[in-house]
């Protein structure tokens, strides 16, 4: 299969003659940091301050960090990988995620702007309203807001860094088969755990090539 970049440079390709909406989809990987690890303090302050056990509150976060998975996934798949057919969908799909795979060392377009990240975020957040009560959704929301900040550090990272572990080498390789090899397979970026559940996973004997970094 031909691989599927047209350019490795680092350098930031602009998509817009404004400059404002230029601003508005470009960002340092280091921001979702500063906007996010604050709000996920806050909510666990709000769980502890609420009375909840140390247990429940485990439990809920880690059940957040585990939905975060599911949701990284079907996200990727059938929203990022969408194909439209309309010239403006297609320009939309472009804007949003074709431009990675074009582009996949763009150091901008590498984390979640706060144009997408705060809006999903806040949505994601009254939807889980509607599931769980206040005291465990102050537990469940800051692990689901954890997910999503490794998904986001790793993102970067696998694009930049030369990972020195075993497990790290294997999860660079897996999202960079996806984006070097094939881009309908392999939607987990901070785990391959739900590409292996739902028959995304790239065959063995794919997975034992080298590839570039």
């Amino acid at each position: 299969m031909p691989k599927n970049y047209i350019s490795n440079s680092e350098e930031s390709t602009r998509l817009f003659k404004s400059t404002w909406m230029e601003l508005l989809l470009k960002v340092h990987f280091s921001v979702p940091l500063f906007i996010f690890i604050p709000v996920i303090s806050v909510f666990c302050y709000l769980a502890f301050s609420g009375g909840i056990g140390i247990a429940a509150f485990a439990m809920y976060f880690a059940i957040g960090l585990a939905v975060w998975t599911a949701t990284e996934y079907f996200l990727h798949r059938f929203i990022f990988h969408y194909h439209p057919t309309s010239d403006w969908g297609k320009r939309i799909h472009f804007i949003f995620h074709g431009v990675h795979h074009d582009y996949p060392r763009d150091k901008k377009r590498l984390v979640m702007p706060p144009s997408a990240s705060i809006p999903l975020a806040t949505l994601f957040y009254f939807l889980f309203s509607l599931l769980f009560s206040k005291i465990n959704l102050y537990a469940f929301f800051p692990g689901f807001l954890l997910g999503y900040l490794i998904y986001d550090m790793l993102h970067y990272a696998m694009h930049h860094y030369n990972f020195k572990s075993g497990i790290m080498k294997r999860i660079k390789q897996h999202h960079m088969l996806h984006h070097y090899q094939d881009p309908e397979k392999g939607f987990g970026v901070s785990s391959s755990l739900w590409d292996e559940v739902l028959f995304t996973k790239f065959k063995k004997q794919t997975e034992k090539e080298k590839v570039d970094a």
